[in-house]
């Protein structure tokens, strides 16, 4: 019963990974426990903690450089009605960085003022990289903290793109994202940063082997 992968978890090893294999597919906690006949409760609480693990390894992302796409979304199942754009009442507000051919980087703020992202800006993007975003005005300063490359296409003008000047590989993340995640309808506020992690997971490692992957890191860190 010795499960290396899930400690003081009367789940036996086999059966973990059985678990594991349908959650690297993408199954819902519903589908896997009728799969693997275990309560869906218990299989929650797995997906959690498998979470939970997925937000550290997301953590370890250092700062890159090359070209690098910023921009910000927002994230709620609900429009409320007169807010738009924006800081829209109610929505989560998401900042991400991602590297043109390497990997995506995802932080909760709390707007999206120049304050709250200039600082992830300056400890997630290394000095001589090309940054490319939108005409938001938080972006403004870039040059001044030593970001000498920074090019921009300005939405609010029907200009999304001019030869490599474009943010079409972080919109295309917002889209996967917001895609994925509406299938759970509707999360828990306080679970969201778990679930837009696994998410940012997920598109990082879009190219290998994600079963492989997360039992690899399940047998350095087990639950």
């Amino acid at each position: 019963m010795k499960n290396k992968y899930y400690h003081r978890s009367r789940i036996s090893e086999n059966k973990f990974r059985e678990i594991i294999k349908y959650y690297s597919k993408d199954f819902t906690a519903e589908i896997t426990s009728d799969l693997v006949g275990i309560s869906r409760n218990t299989i929650n609480k797995i997906y959690q903690k498998i979470r939970e693990r997925l937000v550290e390894e997301c953590e370890k992302i250092s700062s890159q450089i090359g070209d690098i796409e910023i921009d910000e979304s927002y994230f709620d199942p609900t429009r409320i009605r007169g807010k738009r754009g924006r800081g829209a009442g109610g929505k989560t507000i998401v900042f991400g960085l991602l590297k043109r051919g390497g990997k995506v980087f995802t932080q909760i703020v709390p707007d999206a003022k120049a304050k709250s992202l200039i600082p992830i800006i300056r400890g997630k993007v290394a000095m001589g990289s090309t940054i490319h975003s939108d005409g938001w005005r938080a972006y403004d300063g870039l040059v001044d903290f030593g970001f000498e490359k920074h090019f921009r296409v300005h939405h609010g003008k029907n200009e999304f793109a001019r030869g490599k000047k474009h943010i079409n590989g972080i919109e295309s993340f917002w889209s996967y994202a917001k895609r994925r995640l509406r299938k759970f309808n509707g999360i828990q506020k306080n679970k969201f940063i778990f679930h837009l992690k696994e998410t940012e997971f997920r598109f990082n490692y879009r190219n290998q082997n994600l079963y492989d992957k997360i039992l690899k890191i399940l047998r350095e860190n087990p639950l």
